[in-house]
């Protein structure tokens, strides 16, 4: 059965909260991933906060949430979270906490944060949002534990995000948890961004970490890397990828990466080793091969890092 992420679409909804973490999961889709998206609402026509309407949408109610779906709740224009109008949908926010409490993931894109916290699912946990609105949010659930300059928080099943861009940061990481870091490179790149972190996750992706520049030689060279990792790297080669010389490209590396090459291309392998050891049918022998490496005892070097 495919993971099914549900999009909340309310009125007054932005349209890059909405579309940024939506087109994430379609190029996951599109690169193979067994997932599926539908989209409810409060009506069936409604207004952005651009002015620009949807049509034929289905009501919430219709949707019969099932457990380990991402239900998406984007962000709208904080006067309407805010208004009365919006408050008074009770029957909304029983879905909502019935969804939760029934093992699905509810995941909020910027002021989504809010519907949350209108539904008191935000109690106790920790949680972000817009820095323009964590005051917003305390007052809103005042028990909740409220983080500041960090793009998302990911705590159990409650995954709340910050800015718009953020929301793209935090589909990343949940395709790469129902996936793998590999994987989820592959959509990142498919979108020209690379996932960022939020400073409190355990664990960082090789696949996603020293990403955080924007030279377009040094991508090209760390892709290569990540597609090629089953074949000997070579200094020369990944110069010539990048179009530089073999000495400006080792010291650009460094300088946007903040490691070496050879780091880099050992903590690629090292995750990818990591994944594969999993799979009990692969002899260490087999799994250097697919590393580009020629022996178990590299493996085993790698490993111990």
């Amino acid at each position: 059965m495919p993971t099914r992420f549900i999009f909340l679409v309310l009125p007054e909804v932005h349209l890059l909260d909405l579309a940024g973490p939506d087109q994430t999961i379609h190029e996951a889709i599109d690169f193979g991933a067994d997932f599926e998206l539908t989209y409810c609402g409060l009506h069936g026509t409604l207004s952005t906060s651009a002015g620009l309407g949807i049509a034929e949408q289905r009501h919430f109610s219709q949707v019969n949430v099932r457990p380990d779906d991402y239900l998406v709740v984007p962000g709208a224009r904080v006067k309407y979270l805010t208004s009365s109008v919006f408050k008074a949908n009770k029957e909304l926010f029983q879905w909502l906490r019935d969804a939760h409490a029934n093992g699905t993931h509810l995941v909020s894109i910027c002021a989504g944060a809010l519907v949350l916290a209108h539904a008191r699912l935000l109690d106790g946990i920790p949680c972000t949002t817009h820095f323009q609105l964590t005051e917003k949010l305390r007052q809103l659930a005042p028990r909740a534990v409220v983080k500041e300059n960090i793009l998302y928080v990911q705590h159990e099943r409650i995954h709340t995000s910050a800015g718009i861009a953020s929301g793209v940061d935090l589909m990343l990481r949940i395709v790469e948890q129902l996936t793998d870091g590999r994987f989820a490179h592959k959509v990142a790149r498919e979108l020209v961004v690379y996932s960022r972190r939020d400073g409190i996750s355990a664990q960082q992706s090789a696949f996603t970490q020293y990403r955080n520049h924007i030279h377009a030689g040094i991508h090209r060279a760390q892709d290569h890397v990540v597609e090629h990792i089953g074949e000997k790297q070579s200094l020369a080669g990944l110069a010539e990828v990048a179009c530089m010389s073999e000495r400006n490209f080792t010291r650009t590396f460094r300088n946007e990466t903040g490691t070496t090459v050879n780091a880099y291309i050992n903590r690629i392998r090292r995750e990818h080793i990591e994944h594969l050891v999993k799979n009990p049918d692969l002899t260490r022998q087999q799994i250097a091969k697919r590393v580009g490496l020629e022996s178990e005892k590299q493996v085993a070097r790698i490993l111990r890092g």
